[in-house]
């Protein structure tokens, strides 16, 4: 059994290559493929200085007409995504010292907003209620097929298109959806706060 989602690279950064030790010695079976697809089809990188706005807080999702997680929440999700930021990614890491997709998302909800989530990000997938790709709001879990198996890695919807996630190369970052790579292996998304 696979403990957390599989690898997956980021699409922010400062133009380095990087890679965490933790990511050396993860799954080796789907880290080189998908770092390599990831890093061939990275066609759409957010903004660096949409992204640190995001990052500090100086960013306003409150005006956005659909909201799934009230201002207060909200404010409280945002300093937990952003405290886990450039954590290195480790495959079934739960820690500040290496964390996979899956137990990111879980210690975000569980942090902010009290809400448990199941470890793994297939299980994650089966929580809450399905929400269409147009209808996303601020805290909607989001899944991609990144290996070929159902729901292997998720995020957090951030709103304009951009979701927070644990990548293989950068760990925790912020991702576009509209990234050809991630366009394409987008499965759907689950509301799990009304």
């Amino acid at each position: 059994m696979v403990i957390g989602c599989a690898p997956s690279s980021p699409r922010f950064g400062d133009g380095k290559k990087k890679e965490p030790p933790a990511a050396r010695s993860s799954s080796p079976r789907f880290a080189s493929r998908e770092v390599e697809e990831e890093r061939k089809e990275n066609d759409k990188i957010p903004d660096k200085k949409e992204v640190e706005k995001i990052v500090s807080g100086e960013r306003d999702f409150r005006k956005e007409k659909n909201e799934a997680i009230a201002p207060l929440d909200r404010s409280k999700m945002m300093r937990e995504i952003s405290k886990y930021m450039g954590v290195p990614y480790l495959h079934g890491g739960t820690t500040m010292q290496g964390i996979d997709c899956s137990a990111y998302t879980m210690a975000v909800y569980d942090k902010s907003v009290k809400r448990q989530l199941p470890r793994l990000a297939h299980d994650q997938y089966k929580v809450g209620k399905q929400v269409a790709f147009q209808d996303l709001k601020f805290g909607d879990l989001i899944f991609f097929n990144t290996t070929g198996e159902q729901a292997s890695h998720v995020g957090i919807y951030l709103g304009d298109d951009l979701f927070a996630h644990a990548s293989v190369s950068l760990g925790v970052t912020i991702s576009s959806l509209q990234s050809s790579y991630y366009e394409k292996r987008y499965e759907g998304a689950r509301r799990v706060i009304d």
